[in-house]
């Protein structure tokens, strides 16, 4: 199996910090990892995103997170 993603992802990675921080300055909500795992449940992992189900109505989606500092931000209900 292979994944057509993996550069493109690991392209994406150095710039999370900044894009956390442009996130944060537009007011977007940021959660770390204890506040994100009280509104969502984590169903996978491929950095730099983060499919979730939110707990509050069972939608699920995508999140973005940054490594160094452990942040998540850009939720996106799936379509």
């Amino acid at each position: 199996m292979t994944d057509d993603t993996a550069a493109i992802r690991a392209a994406m990675i150095p710039g999370m910090p900044a894009e956390l921080f442009a996130r944060i300055e537009a007011g977007e909500e940021v959660w770390n990892t204890e506040q994100m795992r009280e509104r969502f449940v984590v169903v996978g992992f491929l950095a730099p995103f983060v499919a979730v189900r939110r707990k509050s109505d069972g939608t699920t989606g995508t999140l973005e997170f940054t490594h160094q500092p452990r942040y998540y931000f850009g939720w996106a209900a799936d379509q």
